[in-house]
């Protein structure tokens, strides 16, 4: 059965084809993509649109909307039962969807499945690994961000994000949000592979800007969602921890040492043959042939 796999993207001219391109690398090939622009101001439009291929549908209304009311938007013009995305700026493993779709296929109890992820520089090398492997999901694990799902790796169920849509008046933790919300409704049954199949460009993401509005975000959400592992106590420790981390990133960025944060967010990738496997994906996709880009 085919899935619908989703691409928001704004201005992000450098990376968009490579993205493209993992989509063409996968094993599973019985796919519609669906490139939607977020009102870029770059060249990022014209090479959606000089793909040819019937399975890929390019949406732009010129407007920029952010990424909930995209993310949303792809739901909607999905045409199949499973709808996948990935970022603009990132690649994945050529097994990905396959393994994804199977995951769903033989547990019918999940609604969504989600990746462990490897992080790359910007120069595409392999840096760090990060998974959840056996977590068990609970209100207190989810606003502590102890077992939260990596959001861009998620297949799901059409069904699934159609009763549950992204906020589009949250920006930047449109996940944590949703996750929260999901499981306040007893709607949020996720499978965790401890498999690396989503390539992750960290360096551009670990910013100032990015920390604090992530942080302002995540105590908004202690205020809305805290009663869902927190007692009344503790909702006030959490969020001055909160105000704490964001006064340590600005201290971080103003010695210019974000780098230490980035280390922290990884495991070290410590075998040769993972990194071999690793750096022979991200080869395979580049290397990946689209008509209309090629």
């Amino acid at each position: 059965m085919p899935i619908t796999i989703g691409i928001p993207f704004y201005n992000a001219e450098s990376y968009l084809a490579d993205a493209i391109r993992s989509v063409f690398a996968q094993t599973y090939q019985d796919w519609e993509l669906i490139l939607v622009d977020d009102g870029s101001t770059d060249r990022s439009l014209e090479i959606a649109r000089s793909v040819k291929d019937s399975r890929v549908q390019v949406i732009s209304d010129g407007q920029n909307k952010r990424l909930p009311y995209r993310l949303n938007q792809i739901t909607s013009e999905a045409r199949f039962d499973l709808v996948g995305r990935m970022d603009a700026d990132d690649l994945i493993s050529p097994t990905r969807f396959e393994k994804q779709k199977n995951i769903l296929d033989t547990h019918p109890e999940y609604d969504l499945v989600t990746t462990g992820i490897c992080s790359i520089t910007n120069d595409k090398k392999p840096c760090g690994v990060r998974s959840s492997p056996g977590v068990q999901i609970t209100g207190r694990g989810l606003l502590l961000g102890q077992c939260t799902p990596a959001h861009a790796p998620i297949l799901g169920r059409t069904s699934w994000f159609l009763r549950n849509p992204y906020n589009t008046s949250i920006n930047r933790i449109e996940d944590y949000e949703l996750w929260l919300r999901a499981y306040s409704k007893n709607d949020f049954k996720v499978y965790f592979m401890t498999e690396h199949l989503y390539y992750y460009r960290e360096e551009e993401n670990v910013t100032l800007k990015r920390l604090l509005t992530g942080y302002a975000g995540q105590r908004k959400m202690y205020m809305e969602y805290g009663s869902l592992g927190f007692n009344r106590f503790e909702i006030p420790l959490a969020i001055t921890k909160s105000y704490c981390k964001s006064f340590i990133v600005r201290i971080l960025s103003a010695c210019n040492k974000m780098d230490i944060l980035l280390k922290q967010r990884n495991r070290d990738i410590e075998d040769q043959e993972s990194m071999d496997m690793f750096i022979h994906e991200i080869d395979q996709v580049l290397r990946t042939k689209v008509p209309g880009l090629d």
